[in-house]
Order: structure tokens, then sequence, then C-alpha cells
């Protein structure tokens, strides 16, 4: 083998042209025959369908199976959002960790589904009422432009919407949804709307949009609705090359959106999707009607067009190599048209997949670890195989981020996997791996990202990849694979890693915030970790005017790659009440370097890829005028909520109870708090029921977080019929706008007096919103306590309601504390505080 140097010129062309091919997270993702034979048909399909609808998990996944390998349509979801306002059945994670989790789920069912995924930069506030509110959060023309640079950039043939632009839609972010899409179909074609755009794409016209109708509250309804200009789309059929319903793979598909607890069991039979016109040109029975679909629609491709056809007329099914001289064939006659031409570009992409995939061709590159720092030096291994005996030639392996460029002539021997072996350098001024819209603080509802080709992107490129070129059958072709780290787990057997960059060095804060009940100094720990080998500086805290800490910095010195070590300082608060933050800052002498400090969050499920994140190590500090009577919680864990480190904070004994503790002395505890959905989640908590009311009973206090009422969006329903002592019946009331004024219902109530006077000043800063699932029907023996509702609407009284229970007390709640206790909001540790206290 010989390596040479490769003109940077010349390798930087390469690049570009690897830049457009599609890559798989992980190993190359092999393909059976069936699949490769629906690739080669999917070849003659020249059309496009984008969806359009606000969330993750908002869209129909059998249809978007149907469209992509039943119709064989290039097709796309495009989501608003992230999620990140919803809630998490299956961790702790909030807000934009939340959104990481839900944009890696969508992306693993469209693995599954087929259709590419897009997001707009909209971001998920929390559950909206109307149209309005979302777009006003939003911002209207950044989000309406979103879309309009998707159907310019994709260049759909057809769009669909999840949801109506009206009441229909059941949510603000959902008719907010149909709405932006019909106004971009209306306008994309304009150039005098976002001229700016047209630096990189052209004015598109799609020619008609749909609404795939649903009836309220049954998405999966066959019912045909009552309204004219509705056409039918059977999507159940069975595709014998998958070996799967379209039914089938909608269930696999959104059996991924684990967070949210939506898997649902395989639809076998018919299945009609109906599709009402919003705009454009009429459609008599098909919803791609009038729209030319074959290869006439590109000038001069006849020669294209017929090498589809002897390749799927004479594919071996046995033999899928045998397919390879008529594809290379078709590449080649794809390079004589208009490569500008989006379906020439996409087509040729297509070719090159299934080159791979009929000769077997696997190739990736392991870096010795899952993550290095700008400067550092790291062994990479590239390995190649062959798996068929069709001739192949690897004439060349290029790793652009750190210049890494061999020439060689190596003919691969069947089933012979070749490795190469090298150390390369990342580049100093290598950026640190994070979300592309979360490098900048979200502003409001919208995320600050100023790339215009990276908006809607589902994740960053990959900073680092390999290309490799081969040549078969006289042509070169570069494919091209991200870095991925590879280890061996015991149990789970293989496991990839997205290969990241990381700080020098990160500095992990213990709280995200720290509660100061009184001028009692705290403890602040911080956890370094060392992202190199030989990492030394110091370490401060920066606080407010009128805080202090001590020590005024702490040395260190990490030898070792991933090291930790724990320093501690004491945070003196003011004497004054109010809010603050603390940032870390560190001061590192290898690389030298100095500002504030990245924390290191790990999101790791079994579902997704990790993901890693370096939010930066800052914390919220806050003084707080508050009193507890109640000292030792018992709380059953839900669904994922921080509540117990924020009671923590305010000097309670947090005890986790379990189903085994059921047998045990639960009067040890001054009050028990049940997190948020427990009762959608936890089975035990059936049985668990009569003794938790029999503490109550006896003189305990009983406080239980929002659950969700079931029905057929949720999966989870109630383990129990009678949440309380005395029947109450929890609905979807909610009151969204974190600012909606709280009334006091009775304003001489312990609960809002003792041992902390609540007022409205206790309402400040709420985030997000008041409340979710409020009580709506309960028995008089239960007290509301307060009466709020959003703008425009009747007010709703169940966001907390009370009772005395023998001589025990019980609340339920869907004031949002899991969301509120954690921004270390001050009211609601007040107002909690009063809750856990009642009856002490």
């Amino acid at each position: 083998m010989t390596n040479r140097f490769i003109p940077r010129n010349l390798f930087y062309t390469v690049f570009l042209l690897v830049a457009l091919v599609p890559v798989l997270f992980g190993q190359n993702k092999p393909a059976a025959s069936g699949a490769i034979l629906q690739g080669l048909k999917k070849l003659n399909v020249v059309g496009t369908v984008l969806y359009v609808a606000a969330h993750p998990d908002d869209e129909n996944t059998q249809l978007l199976a149907y469209l992509a390998n039943e119709r064989l349509l290039r097709t796309g979801y495009l989501a608003l959002t992230r999620g990140d306002g919803g809630q998490n059945l299956i961790g702790s994670e909030q807000g934009e960790y939340i959104g990481v989790i839900r944009t890696q789920e969508l992306l693993a069912a469209r693995r599954i589904d087929g259709p590419d995924q897009f997001f707009s930069r909209a971001n998920d506030f929390g559950f909206s009422k109307s149209t309005d509110e979302a777009v006003r959060m939003w911002g209207q023309e950044q989000i309406l432009g979103d879309v309009v640079w998707m159907i310019r950039k994709y260049r759909p043939d057809v769009i669909i919407t999840r949801f109506p632009p009206d009441s229909r839609a059941g949510h603000g972010h959902h008719s907010a949804s149909g709405y932006l899409a019909e106004e971009a179909f209306k306008i994309a074609n304009d150039p005098t709307k976002y001229p700016e755009q047209l630096k990189w794409v052209k004015p598109w016209q799609p020619k008609r949009i749909f609404w795939n109708v649903f009836i309220p509250g049954a998405f999966m309804s066959n019912k045909k609705p009552d309204e004219p200009g509705v056409i039918s789309v059977e999507t159940g059929l069975y595709n014998p090359l998958l070996g799967k319903s379209y039914g089938e793979i909608a269930a696999e598909s959104r059996s991924q959106h684990k967070s949210q607890g939506f898997g649902v069991p395989a639809s076998r039979g018919v299945k009609i999707d109906y599709l009402l016109l919003k705009g454009g040109e009429p459609a008599a029975k098909d919803p791609c009607d009038g729209v030319d679909l074959s290869w006439k629609r590109v000038p001069g491709s006849a020669r294209v067009q017929q090498l589809i056809n002897q390749a799927i007329t004479n594919f071996k099914s046995d033999k899928p190599s045998a397919s390879i001289p008529v594809l290379v064939q078709t590449y080649k006659a794809l390079a004589q048209l208009d490569t500008s031409n989006l379906y020439v570009k996409a087509k040729r992409q297509d070719v090159e997949k299934l080159i791979q995939q009929c000769i077997g061709l696997w190739y990736e590159t392991n870096p010795a670890d899952f993550a290095a720092s700008p400067g550092e030096r790291i062994r990479v291994t590239s390995s190649v195989v062959n798996r068929t005996d069709y001739p192949v030639k690897l004439v060349g392996i290029q790793m652009p981020a750190v210049g890494k460029d061999s020439a060689m002539n190596l003919a691969l021997k069947p089933n012979d996997v070749v490795a190469f072996n090298t150390a390369v350098t990342i580049p100093a001024n290598q950026p640190i791996s994070q979300p592309y819209w979360l490098e900048k603080p979200v502003n409001k509802g919208l995320f600050q990202v100023n790339n215009q080709a990276l908006i809607g992107s589902p994740e960053n490129p990959p900073a680092f990849t390999t290309a490799y070129i081969f040549e078969i059958d006289g042509q070169r072709f570069t494919f091209s694979q991200p870095w991925t780290y590879k280890s061996t787990d015991p149990v789970d057997g293989e496991i990839y890693r997205p290969f990241i960059i990381q700080p020098v060095v990160m500095a992990n804060l213990a709280e995200k915030v720290y509660v100061f009940a009184d001028d009692t100094p705290k403890s602040v720990d911080v956890v370094l970790t060392a992202g190199r080998t030989a990492v030394s500086g110091n370490l401060k805290l920066e606080v407010p005017s009128g805080w202090r800490v001590e020590p005024e910095q702490i040395p260190f010195n990490l030898k070792d790659k991933s090291q930790e070590i724990r320093v501690s300082f004491r945070v003196y608060p003011s004497t004054a009440y109010g809010e603050g933050k603390l940032r870390a800052i560190v001061s590192t002498t290898s690389p030298e370097k100095t500002g504030f400090a990245s924390s290191l969050r790990v999101v790791a499920y079994k579902h997704i890829p990790t993901q890693t994140l370096f939010p930066a190590a800052e914390a919220k500090l806050v003084k707080l005028d508050i009193k507890v009577k109640s000292k030792n919680i018992g709380y059953i864990a839900g669904a994922g909520d921080e509540v117990p480190a924020a009671l923590q904070q305010i000097g309670c004994v947090v005890t986790p109870i379990t189903a085994r503790d059921m047998n045990s002395n639960l009067s040890v505890y001054d009050a028990i708090v049940v997190g948020v959905r427990a009762y959608n989640t936890e089975d035990w908590l059936r049985n668990a029921q009569p003794k938790l009311m029999d503490y109550v009973e006896k003189g305990g206090t009983m406080i239980v977080q929002y659950v969700t009422p079931g029905g057929s969006f949720i999966q989870n329903g109630l383990k129990t019929s009678q949440l309380g002592p005395y029947p109450f019946v929890v609905g979807r009331e909610r009151v969204t706008e974190e600012d909606a004024t709280m009334s006091f219902i009775n304003p001489q109530h312990p609960l809002v007096n003792v041992p902390n006077k609540i007022t409205e000043q206790d309402f400040n800063g709420w985030v997000q919103e008041r409340g979710i699932y409020f009580a709506q029907e309960w028995d008089k023996a239960y007290e509301p306590i307060f009466s709020a509702h959003d703008v425009n609407e009747a007010s709703k009284d169940g966001s907390l309601i009370y009772c005395k229970y023998g001589k025990g007390h019980y609340m339920y709640t869907g004031l949002v504390f899991f969301r509120e206790l954690p921004a270390g909001v001050p009211g609601a540790y007040r107002l909690f505080a009063n809750m856990i206290s009642v009856g002490k």
C-alpha cells in the first residue's frame, strides 16, 4: 500500500460530494434481497410528498409507511417542534433534554418506516390552546419561513397535514402546524417572499395540499368524514418484499416513541385513510393525480428509465451482485443529465446505496474512544470487507476533518476484512459537539439558528467522516460513513455510540438550584472530569453581588482522561431575598484557556444512540423566605421528576417508597408525596391504595401530583378507579398561561397561610404553564384552593383540591411543581412547603 498526499482542491471537491450522501448512524444497514428489489423499484418513481405536523408522535406512521414503501415516493415528515415541552415516561429529563430524546426517537422511527425527518426552529413551550398563541410564541414570520424553506428545499409535489388549522386539532401547536403549512403552500413559489432563501433554493409550487382527516378523539378511526372533496387511501396493504403490512411497520415505528409510552399493537387488515383537499388542484381518486411520477419529468432520461427497468426485470434474489453492471451504467447515465436536478441528485445517491447493498460492501471507522478533545491525538481503525465475489478495488481513504488522505490500489478479496490503523490529531479549533439548535439560549419559543443550511436538519452533520473510494466496473464511487465508537456489552452485544468532541475539562455542579431558607451557607460540590490526559488549572465559582464563596479558587490536576475529582465550595447567601446565578469558571494551563466551564450531560437509553451534551456549568441561586414544618418525606416515584431533590434543598429528608415498603410502618413519614403519573405507570399502587388511605386516615398527609386520565391517546390508563379517600375525576382541563391570575377561593385556608403566607407574588416567575390535568368533578368533601383560567376561558377550580380524612390530609394537584421546583421558582417552594406541612 502506498500513501501519498492528495491535492487539497481535489480533496475538498471529493468531500463536498460526499457530504451530499445521507449516512446512517452506526454500522452499514444490511439489506435483504426483498429490500434491494424494493429499492430498485423506487428508482422508477419520481415524486415527493411532505407530511407536516407539530410534534414527535403526531405523524400518521401508517400513511408514511404506505407512501414511502408502497407508492415508493420520496417522503418526508416535517415536525415543527422536537417535543421539548412534553412529559417523560422513561426518565427525569425535561425541556431540551426530552427534546433530544424525542428527536432521536423520531429518527429511529424513520429508520423503520422509511421517510426523511425534518424539524423547524420552533420550541415546544408546552400545551397551547390556540393557533394565535402558538405562532406568537414561536414567531410567525420565522417558523412560516422555515416551512417555506423546507418546501423549496424538498420540493414536494403534494403536502399532507396531520391537523386542520382550527379547534378540531385539539392543541394550538397542532392547529398552527396546519395553518402554517397552508400559508407556506400559498407563498413558497413567490420569489418576493423570503428572498434571502433564494441564495440556496428556488421557489417551488406543490400541486396540492391535503388534510389527513381524523375524527377528533380517534386518530385511527376508519369512519369517513362527512365533508366534500375527500379521497380515500387504503394503507393496510401487505408488502411481500418486506414481509410486513404497513400496519405492522407503522406499529413498530410508532413504538419508538417510548418516552411517551406510545407502544402500540400491530394492525392488520383493511385501513382507510382520508385526505381532504385544502388547496391547489383537485384530485379525483389519488393524492398524486396529475403528477407525472415517471422519468419523463426529467429531460433526456429515457436511457436511465430503460436501464432501471432492465435492473428490475433481471434482478436475482439469490445473487443481487449480478445487478451491479446495469446499476453502474445507470449511475453513468445519470451523470450525463443535469446534475443540479433534484431527482438526478437524489437518484444518484440511491443508486450508490443499491450498489453498496448488492455487493454487501461493509466499511466503518472506529476511534479508540467515544470522545476526544481539541488537539488530542487518537487512534482510529478503518475496516472494509467485500462480502461477495464481485471484483472491487479500494483506491482511497480520506478523513477530511483531520487531513488524512491515503491513495491505494487494493483489490478486495471476497469476505476478507481489511483494517487500517492510524493516529490522528483532532484540530485545535474543532468545535465542541453540541446539538446545533442548543448552541444558543432559546428565545422564548424559537431556537436561535443562524446557519440557514442547518434549518430543517434533525441533528448535526457528522464532523468526523471517512470517505471510502472504491472502483467498481471501472467507475469510482465515494461512500461516506461517520466515525462511531464500537464496544461490546456482555448482555447487549455490539454497541455503537456517536463519536463526539468534548471540552478539555468539564465541571458538573451537584444541583441545578440551590435554595437558601436562611443565612446558613451551603456546600456546593463540583465534579471535574478530564476530557484528555494531563489537565491542570484552577476552578472558581462566580456569584452575584452580595453572595460570597469560600475558597476563592481550587487548583486541580487531572492526570488521566475521564478521571474525576470532587471539590467543594462554601456559598454564603445574600442577606436579601432574591435570585441569581452561580457559574463555574475554569482556567487550564495545558492548553492555556480561561472561561465559563461546560458541564457534561449524557442521555443514555437503549432504544436511541447515546446523546452527549455540554450545557453551561451553572446553577440558580435562590434566597427564600420559607418555613417548613414537615421534614421526613416519603416519595413514590412516578414517570420521572426532580421534586425529591427540590425538597432536600429546603431541608427535608426524602425517602423513596416502593412496593416492598407497603408492609412497613408508613406513620414515620410526615408526608407522602406521589410523583407525576405514578398512578399511570406503577401497577403496584393498585394494591397499595388501601394502605395509603389508612396512612392518611390515621393522621398522615398525602399529596398526589398529576395523573393522565387515559383514553384513546394515552396508553397507560389509571391503575385504580379512586385516587383519594373520596371520589374525584381527573380531566384534561389545564391553564397554559404561566402568568394567569391565581384567585384564592378561600383566602383563610391553612394551605395558603401556614406556615407561609401565600400571596399573588408567589405565582410570579412560573415557567411554561400553571397546571395540567386538573380535577374536574369531586366529592363535596374536597375543597378547591385556587381558581384560574386562560384568557377568554371560564375559571377552573381543580388545580389543587384538599380534604380531611380521619385525622389526616389528602391533596391532588395538577399544578406543575415538577417544572417549577427544578426551575427554582420561589413561590412554588413556599406553596409546596405549606402542602407538606398541613396539619403540623
